[in-house]
Order: C-alpha cells, then sequence, then structure tokens
C-alpha cells in the first residue's frame, strides 16, 4: 500500500486531495435525507455509464477498475456535495465555517506531506 501513494502522479494526488475535501466536508454537512443520496446514485449510473462509453472505445484499452470507479465516484460526489452545501453559505467549494475549512486543508496538506515524505524516503532508500 506504501508503495501505491509513493509512485502516485501529481494529477492522482490532487484527485485524492478532491475525495478528502469532499469526505470532510461531507463530516461537517451530513444530511441523512435519503433523496439527497438516491439522487446521486441515480445521476452517478447515468453518468458514470456516459463517461465509460466514452473512454472506452473500439481503438482504446479498457479501462482499469479504479478507472472505472472514478468515473462512477466522481458524478456521485459532485451531485451529492451540490445538494449538501445548497443554501448553506459556501463559497464555490468553500464552507462558511472558518474551522470546517481548516480541517479540511489541513487533512489535504497532511496528505500531500505524506506522500511527499514516501517519495523522498524512497529515492533516500535507492541511493
Amino acid at each position: 500500500m506504501l508503495d501505491y501513494f509513493r509512485n502516485l502522479s501529481k494529477g492522482r494526488i490532487v484527485l485524492w486531495c478532491y475525495l478528502i475535501w469532499y469526505v470532510v466536508m461531507v463530516g461537517f454537512y451530513f444530511d441523512p435525507t435519503p433523496e439527497i443520496w438516491f439522487n446521486a446514485v441515480g445521476i452517478s449510473a447515468v453518468v458514470g455509464v456516459a463517461l465509460l462509453l466514452s473512454v472506452a472505445g473500439p481503438n482504446t484499452s479498457r479501462p482499469d477498475r479504479w478507472q472505472i470507479f472514478r468515473l462512477f465516484m466522481m458524478p456521485f460526489a459532485v451531485s451529492s456535495f451540490s445538494s449538501l452545501i445548497k443554501g448553506r453559505g459556501f463559497l464555490l467549494i468553500v464552507p462558511p465555517q472558518t474551522f470546517a475549512t481548516v480541517v479540511g486543508a489541513s487533512a489535504c496538506a497532511a496528505f500531500v506531506a505524506f506522500v511527499v515524505t514516501l517519495k523522498w524516503l524512497g529515492c533516500n532508500a535507492d541511493t
């Protein structure tokens, strides 16, 4: 597992930070209303299939399971996030609560520091 994080590209690190931000904000602003989550699953299915069709063609390799997961997870996260923050005073994706912003940013920064440290330790171990 450490090798996975050590070998993350910059783009994948950003995607992990998106997920971390999403999880933190859901933790702060969770709403158990079933409609939010059922709608998010439905949108995820419709948009996920469309995204899968857009990347899987006759001249392309089959997407791996993590790419397929991301193609369905992203519309789910976008849909549920937009429902959870509606009318709560967010500025784009930034919550009105300073504490929630600090927790989200700190969690992302800690993750990036973790990955950078693993990369640094991996490079030093090779020399």
